[in-house]
């Protein structure tokens, strides 16, 4: 569930436990283990993560329900009063799973040390993957403490990855095929922190030791990306102009109250600075609607801002209450309903933005990433451009495949874009 560093981290455990002996299955009851790398952003995610655990447990009494990730971490022992979770494992002990489970030691056990004393990165490295695109996690924590977040009492203080550990899976990945790599973490735009160094620092040796073609940036403060960032990102032929902005609101008075220490008018300036750089960049967002204090006044100054700014598309959510953050302890908490009213509004202007800059493409030439598996329901190739637009291609040459090849692309219909390949 959740993150891509969350994506990440359970294919390494899944690839553990097979190098380890064990067998994935696809039906339930055939299973000995179920095991759910949970996710903590939202009363929702707990939810269904609860949900998903009963289930299991109710298709198969005797099976063992193993927790682990975020929701893990932050309750740890309570966890196992509920019938359902037989052994809770933290973010740390995850990625060796495979030896708390062979040990033999782990029924009705809670394995999730304080992850806050945590200083070193924990090198986690994934071999195999099915997926066209490689993610390759640089960083881990957080050392913000946004009125509204509990991840970083879920993930402990920003630990990095070392330059030369990053390379050399970048050099491993490129061995083995793979054209175009995700940076993942929980705040990557803090690596480099903790070795008294920058993101640009890294980007710098990415270009200059690495052979992959492609790479993509997570998400990022606005604080964080720099002019001197921007001009190095627009000299290079690797980067992919994607960019997902950590925004939450479009309100200063929301902002200051979220701890987020930067004005309205300083993203908006940066959007636009960054679509006059780039040629037709992606732009993504986060928004919460209905954060405690959030007035109808508020809300619809950020109504406002999102519908002039220069953005490509809004991930949106109501305000999850989470019991240990600031937000938490006030008394001025939005009604649900307003909340969801609210981020149903911002959902329709991002669909707005979305076909706006999907017609903003249409007719234009991109080099596109080919996925490693043609689409299940036409048996067309589909693939990704480097502004982050999924097209399906008038093409089922499977030896196009995993390569990187010109489209145009033509037009959109039922939500799907569609495009030719450029001879």
């Amino acid at each position: 569930m959740g993150c891509k560093s969350n994506q990440f981290e359970s294919s390494i455990i899944r690839e553990n436990l097979i190098e380890n002996g064990f067998a994935e299955v696809q039906n339930i009851k055939d299973a000995d283990y179920f095991i759910l790398n949970s996710c903590t952003v939202t009363h929702k995610s707990d939810n269904e993560a609860f949900y998903l655990l009963r289930n299991a447990k109710h298709k198969k009494p005797d099976i063992k329900n193993v927790l682990t990730g975020c929701i893990a971490q932050i309750e740890k022992e309570k966890l196992l009063e509920y019938d359902f979770i037989d052994i809770v494992i933290g973010n740390d002990e995850k990625l060796e799973i495979a030896g708390k489970l062979l040990n033999g030691d782990a029924e009705y056990c809670c394995f999730a040390g304080n992850i806050m004393t945590l200083k070193d990165f924990h090198k986690a490295v994934l071999n195999n993957t099915s997926k066209t695109r490689a993610s390759l996690k640089i960083q881990d924590g957080c050392d913000n403490r946004c009125s509204y977040c509990i991840i970083p009492f879920a993930r402990g203080k920003s630990r990095s990855a070392d330059i030369d550990f990053i390379i050399e899976q970048m050099k491993r990945f490129s061995k083995s095929g793979f054209k175009e790599i995700v940076f993942t973490g929980i705040h990557i735009g803090q690596w480099g922190k903790d070795l008294g160094l920058s993101l640009l620092d890294l980007l710098k040796q990415v270009e200059e030791k690495s052979t992959i073609e492609r790479y993509r940036l997570g998400s990022l403060n606005p604080l964080e990306i720099t002019d001197e960032l921007l001009e190095f990102l627009s000299k290079s032929e690797k980067f992919c102009p994607h960019f997902h902005l950590s925004l939450q609101s479009a309100c200063n008075k929301t902002l200051k109250s979220m701890n987020r220490f930067y004005s309205v008018e300083s993203y908006l300036d940066l959007i636009d600075k960054i679509n006059q750089i780039f040629d037709k960049p992606f732009l993504g967002s986060d928004i919460i609607t209905g954060f405690a204090g959030e007035t109808d006044e508020d809300f619809e100054i950020t109504r406002r801002n999102l519908e002039q700014s220069g953005l490509s598309q809004i991930h949106t959510f109501p305000y999850s209450l989470r019991e240990g953050t600031v937000g938490a302890k006030s008394q001025e908490q939005v009604d649900e309903k307003v909340k969801e009213q609210r981020a149903e509004i911002v959902k329709r202007i991002s669909k707005e933005k979305y076909n706006a800059f999907i017609k903003k493409n249409i007719g234009s030439v991109h080099e596109i990433l080919i996925e490693k598996h043609p689409d299940k329901k036409t048996g067309l190739l589909k693939g990704v451009t480097r502004n982050y637009l999924t097209v399906v291609l008038d093409s089922r040459d499977e030896q196009l495949l995993n390569s990187l090849t010109n489209v145009q692309i033509t037009h959109c219909e039922n939500e799907r874009i569609l495009g030719k390949i450029v001879e």
